[in-house]
């Protein structure tokens, strides 16, 4: 959290025989054709700025004297050694002469004759009040500047699927939730952490679950992590694996679905085995020809990336299925509170909480910066769970926890919800309307939920729309991107198709990618 506090005004200190300002004069510089004059002001000036009180005066600073000769000629060559590599940044403020003199066990007058040579040959500058600090026109090592120049550009326009808005995180709602928790918290809660959670955000969760979700749940069997990826590794991965592959088999997935998450569970050592899908949803009916598999791994309320949520039908199918295999179905509540045509379809861990495993994130509530999920999971695998996590919390910020508890409790997180809710719904509007006028050939599906829609192509034209959007700087999903590898085309036969995130471009930004979209699509054939 930000400290806002503000120290008392100090009195500058006048006497010339206390303090810094008690700094005995540069001694005369041995260089030919320097005179001691102009030593001993820049050194002046050099010290005057590192004693102003307007600014921190702590800053830690590693440097190596270890070059040959004086204390000062060492310095000197470290400090050039660290502005040339980019270590110190143009612009870094160096600490006071007395303060580094003290870290390094040198002279207090080694150190201000440093960088008093330093500001004349322009490596640093110094100004009453403002310290001294690296030169503007020292550059880092050339490098340096070709490994930052190496990274990807940002694209122009920016339709990718899977994030919220950035631009609308509450920052003033969340920093104030922050603050109210900070105060609240007990002392223990700075220790090392439970790996279940902070008992304070599982009770809310608890009550939040139910009332939105249609969870049922108690704060016992509800284990925090950092996200729906350290959910999957918990469960699957490491030698402490709730659900390893040797015991439990292959895992049944939605035949579309983030490849990602297939790699995760590849790495993991675990078959997946894909389902087909249609209008309504995954076919939960093909689980009962794979006579190997007790797990399914689905997105009931909205399934990813192709929209609709699993048919009613189908959700009790699917429970009654785990219940005779002595199984298990994971469900991924990814995008649950966002549902813009009617109520929010609620969660199949309702029907029966001893063979769901709910697992939910705030990544597209909130922001997937804060690594911030849960698992409410059947009372049998609590402990499981909890000894794949070890004895300590070593993913999720107790603070966060914190924030994130009083967040709820105080109903800014159901009053962001609806407002996103708002935005996102205005968001698939204009996006659905700029088709219709645009490209009305084009059939636009997944739009009663979620953060991105999926826009149907002709046969055979996905690459090339792709190639044409990245042409242009916009940045797109292919659908075919997220078909399982071992989905039988006689089984779901390949569409072609486009991913289109909505939710990403800030509200400024938002028209000019759709005009970008509208200007790469097909004609009509």
């Amino acid at each position: 959290m930000t400290d806002t506090s503000v120290d008392p005004p100090r009195t500058p200190r006048r006497s010339a025989g206390t303090g810094e300002a008690a700094r005995p004069a540069a001694r005369p510089s041995r260089r030919p054709g320097r005179r001691t004059d102009d030593v001993n002001a820049t050194a002046t000036a050099a010290d005057a700025a590192a004693r102003s009180d307007a600014g921190p005066s702590g800053t830690d600073l590693h440097l190596d004297l270890s070059a040959a000769g004086s204390r000062r000629s060492a310095l000197m060559a470290a400090l050039r050694e660290a502005i040339r590599s980019g270590r110190l940044a143009p612009g870094t403020r160096l600490p006071p002469y007395r303060t580094l003199a003290a870290d390094l066990g040198i002279a207090r007058n080694t150190a201000a004759d440093a960088y008093a040579e330093l500001v004349a040959e322009g490596w640093l500058t110094a100004r009453q009040g403002s310290g001294t600090a690296v030169a503007e026109r020292a550059e880092p090592a050339a490098a340096n500047r070709a490994r930052r120049s190496s990274r990807p550009s940002r694209p122009a326009h920016d339709l990718r699927q899977g994030q919220p808005d950035a631009a609308a995180f509450p920052r003033t709602a969340w920093l104030a939730a922050g603050r109210r928790a900070l105060t609240a918290a007990p002392n223990e809660a700075f220790g090392p952490g439970d790996p279940q959670g902070r008992r304070e955000l599982r009770e809310v969760l608890a009550d939040y679950l139910a009332r939105a979700r249609g969870v049922r749940t108690d704060p016992d069997r509800i284990v925090v992590c950092s996200g729906f990826a350290h959910a999957l590794r918990l469960l699957f991965d490491g030698p402490r694996a709730v659900l390893p592959a040797r015991s439990t088999g292959p895992l049944a997935v939605e035949g579309y679905g983030l490849g990602f998450h297939r790699g995760l569970l590849a790495a993991a050592g675990v078959t997946a085995v894909p389902l087909p899908l249609d209008e309504h949803g995954a076919r939960v009916g093909a689980l009962a020809h794979h006579r190997g598999v007790r797990t399914a791994l689905l997105t009931p309320a909205h399934q990813f990336p192709t929209g609709g949520p699993l048919h009613a039908g189908r959700r009790a199918a699917v429970v009654d299925w785990a219940r005779g295999r002595g199984g298990l179905v994971l469900e991924d509540d990814y995008d649950g509170e966002f549902r813009y045509d009617r109520q929010p379809v609620g969660a199949v861990q309702g029907l029966d909480p001893e063979r769901v495993v709910y697992l939910g994130t705030a990544s597209k509530s909130l922001s997937p910066a804060l690594r911030l999920g849960w698992m409410v999971l059947p009372d049998h695998l609590v402990d499981r769970v909890l000894a794949a996590k070890g004895e300590r919390e070593g993913w999720v910020s107790a603070l966060e926890q914190l924030t994130l508890a009083e967040f709820i409790d105080s109903g800014g997180y159901d009053r962001h919800v609806r407002r996103m809710r708002r935005r996102y719904r205005d968001r698939r509007d204009r996006l659905v309307d700029a088709l219709a006028e645009r490209a009305p050939h084009i059939e636009v599906t997944g739009i009663a939920a979620g953060l991105h829609a999926v826009l149907r192509l002709a046969p055979g034209t996905e690459r090339s729309v792709l190639k044409a959007a990245a042409y242009r700087g916009l940045a797109l999903d292919g659908l075919a991107d997220f078909r399982h590898p071992l989905l039988a085309p006689e089984a779901m036969p390949a569409v072609d198709g486009l991913v289109v995130g909505y939710a990403t471009p800030p509200d400024h930004a938002y028209p000019a990618a759709l005009e970008a979209l509208c200007a790469i699509l097909p004609p009509p054939l």
